[in-house]
């Protein structure tokens, strides 16, 4: 059986400080990374990274920052937890393992080449 949540602002108080807590800390974490691979790109040995694997890896890390400030976001205005496509609550599974997730499984399924969201 899943559990879910049913709508915004449901979920226990303490659900929430533990997400809000993962996304905030997955927020320092990606911003010191970006700060130190924007160092070593401006460096002369990089730290063995060429600036084509650079250029990847801090793309990746800037999305995920505006994911993870976009999921803030939705918790502060409370729309945290509901699918963007079919306005049904996303399992909280699917919540604690990528607590940016801003669709349930089955419509990110339904989005061909779409990022993980």
């Amino acid at each position: 059986m899943t559990t879910t949540m049913q709508a915004p602002g449901v979920a226990s108080a303490e659900l929430m400080e533990l997400l809000r807590g993962m996304l905030e800390e997955q927020y320092a974490v990606d911003t010191d990374r970006l700060t130190r691979m924007t160092v070593h790109a401006a460096l002369p040995q990089r730290f063995g990274r060429d600036l084509r694997t650079l250029a990847i890896q801090t793309t990746s890390v800037r999305r995920r920052i505006a994911e993870t400030a976009q999921a803030l976001r939705r918790m502060s205005e409370g729309s945290y937890g509901l699918c963007g496509d079919c306005d049904q609550a996303i399992p909280l599974g699917r919540l604690r393992a990528r607590p940016q997730a801003t669709r349930c499984a089955s419509c990110e399924r339904r989005r061909p080449f779409a990022a993980a969201g």
